[in-house]
């Protein structure tokens, strides 16, 4: 039997940046546009491309001028890669290292954020593939991020992969490229009831490091 490769998210998973991310956001929202957004708005569409949750969240909000994505998206970039955090949670670098299958990063954020933080935190050579939005049109919970992991790593079966998300968004994108996948918390504001009907409980791990019985078998 093949071993699987492990596909991980990045922001929430592998390393301690949402904080930074939501703090950026907001700001960037408030600067922009004056809207208020929670720190839960951003936790439930994590995963989505940058350019993409904007225009989420000028929908759910109700905010007419749709001219303003790219400024805001723009706005939360420059605040971002100036509080950028790349703190690995407890565990999960030492995890990575035992690792021996092949290993993925799929990630909404850019590659310049995806690639500097896993530098810092990792080495981005000890990832064979990484996916960031740059690479696609459609962010989670569209598949295609995940499926074209997969091909990037020429795995022919969705059945030889497993992914390790801490969104559902990222669950449900999971879930449409048929791929078996486990829910790490972590600090997420998110309860385990905001998976209901997306990921079974006994899939879903209060932190990253404690799939280390599942991962590295």
């Amino acid at each position: 039997m093949r071993e699987p490769v492990i596909i991980f998210d990045l922001d929430g998973v592998l390393v301690n940046s949402m904080p930074t991310h939501v703090q950026a956001w907001k700001a960037a929202f408030a600067k922009i546009t004056g809207l208020e957004v929670s720190e839960r708005d951003i936790y439930l569409l994590e995963g989505m491309r940058g350019m993409e949750l904007v225009e989420k969240i000028f929908e759910q909000k109700r905010f007419p001028d749709r001219s303003l994505v790219r400024s805001v998206h723009d706005e939360k970039s420059r605040i971002f890669k100036s509080i950028r955090s790349s703190e690995p949670f407890e565990g999960v670098r030492e995890m990575i290292d035992e690792i021996e299958c092949a290993k993925a990063v799929v990630s909404g954020s850019t590659r310049n954020d995806v690639e500097t933080i896993l530098e810092e935190a990792f080495g981005k050579d000890k990832f064979d593939v990484i996916i960031t939005a740059d690479d696609i049109e459609k962010g989670k919970p569209d598949p295609y991020a995940f499926l074209e992991a997969l091909r990037r790593m020429k795995v022919g079966s969705a059945k030889d992969a497993v992914v390790v998300e801490n969104a559902p968004l990222g669950a449900m994108a999971a879930n449409k490229a048929g791929i078996s996948c486990y829910v790490a918390l972590n600090n997420t504001p998110l309860k385990r009831s905001d998976f209901a009907g997306i990921i079974s409980q006994e899939r879903i791990f209060e932190k990253t490091s404690l799939l280390r019985t599942v991962l590295c078998k």
